[in-house]
Formats: structure tokens, C-alpha cells, sequence
């Protein structure tokens, strides 16, 4: 089971998320959110994740509302792992920009926008479907992937806690999951043990299967 912890925003939060198995870190660099950083303190968390987690844990920068073309030269400046283009703002077109600039792409989205599910039907990695409100914290009908459940490489994310991740993985069946609201005790303030509580019950649900 992948786990994605999103919306890190010191240096304390990407070490504990690591310490506790997650497989990424999301930096979101957005004016429109309450997580959103400037990228000047993404670049000095992105530094310090390169510096201070294991190899195999991701950088993902993570955008809504930058174009396309210029969140590529950002995500190649910062030296991340991985941009992911988050929203219907971005189509094929802005992912085929990006992909010239930065080609490690992850794509979000609800199925509200009633996408492409394939898993790199734009040319990205990974696909990862949120709830209508990305960032809210609100859950959605996972009855509604019984026609539309992707294959491979994907994440559920929406309204996901400690306390719901296992019935979530058991009922989507996803390759990963994310996490954000869901471990914070206010509005973009990550509560550690709430990470180390998700990132535990999210990887033995999968062991349980």
C-alpha cells in the first residue's frame, strides 16, 4: 500500500511522515489553499526532503492553480520527484506541456469531472481521484467506482482519517492512498501522531487484504 501524507509544511512534519513508512510527501504550492506554500519555503522543504528521508520517499509538488507549463519549471527547480497537476484545470494539453518541462506527472481529479480513468491516459505516472472538494476533508460514494475503478497505479484520496482508512481500502480496493485533512487538529496543522496512526492502519489494512 502506498501512502501519500499532502499538505507537509515544516521540517518536523516530513520527518515524522517518513518515519512512519508514508512513500511520499506532498508540497502544495497554491494561493487558494490553506496548506499552500510559498516557494520559497518549498524549496527549503523540498531540500530538506532530499537531505533528511529515505531514498525511496517521494517529493510531490502538488498545484491547482498555476499553468501548467510554468508548475513543470517550478517542479524542476525545487528538484522534486514528482508534480502533481491537481483539478480540471488541466487537460490533456496543459499535461503535454508539463510533461516537455518535467516528465514525472501525477494526475488529480473527482470523478465529478467524469474523467479518464486509465492510468496515464494523459501521460502521467499516477492518478489519484479526490472528492469534489479537494482538501476539504469531505468523503464521497466510492459506490460510484464500481463503474469507474481505475487500474494500477492509483490513488483515493478524500475524507480519509486514521479511523476510516481501513473500510476505505477495503471497499476501493486503490493502489494508494492520500491523506491531508485527516491528520491535522486545525486547518493545515498536522497532528504527528495522527500521521504515524494513518500511515499504520493504511498499511495493515493492505497486509489484512
Amino acid at each position: 500500500m502506498f501512502v501519500k501524507v499532502c499538505g507537509l509544511a515544516t521540517t518536523a512534519e516530513i520527518d515524522v511522515a517518513a518515519a512512519a513508512g508514508a512513500d511520499a510527501i506532498g508540497l502544495v504550492v497554491s494561493g487558494t489553499s490553506v496548506r499552500g506554500l510559498t516557494r520559497d519555503r518549498a524549496a527549503v522543504l523540498a531540500a530538506h526532503a532530499r537531505a533528511h528521508t529515505p531514498e525511496h520517499v517521494l517529493s510531490v509538488l502538488v498545484v491547482n492553480d498555476t499553468p501548467a507549463a510554468e508548475a513543470a519549471a517550478l517542479a524542476r527547480e525545487l528538484d522534486v520527484d514528482a508534480l502533481q497537476l491537481h483539478g480540471p484545470a488541466y487537460g490533456e494539453a496543459e499535461f503535454a506541456a508539463a510533461v516537455r518541462v518535467f516528465p514525472r506527472l501525477w494526475r488529480a481529479t473527482s470523478l465529478k469531472e467524469r474523467p479518464d480513468t486509465r492510468v496515464g491516459a494523459y501521460g502521467e505516472e499516477v492518478l489519484l481521484l479526490d472528492s469534489p472538494r479537494a482538501g476539504s476533508g469531505s468523503r464521497w460514494d466510492l459506490s460510484l467506482l464500481d463503474t469507474a475503478r481505475p487500474e494500477g497505479s492509483w490513488l483515493l484520496a478524500g475524507g480519509l482519517a486514521p479511523d476510516n482508512v481501513a473500510e476505505a481500502v477495503g471497499r476501493a480496493r486503490p493502489w494508494g492512498v492520500d491523506v491531508s485533512s485527516g491528520v491535522e487538529s486545525a486547518p493545515g496543522v498536522k497532528d504527528h501522531e495522527l500521521i504515524r496512526e494513518f500511515v499504520t492502519a493504511a498499511k495493515a489494512a493492505a497486509a489484512a487484504g
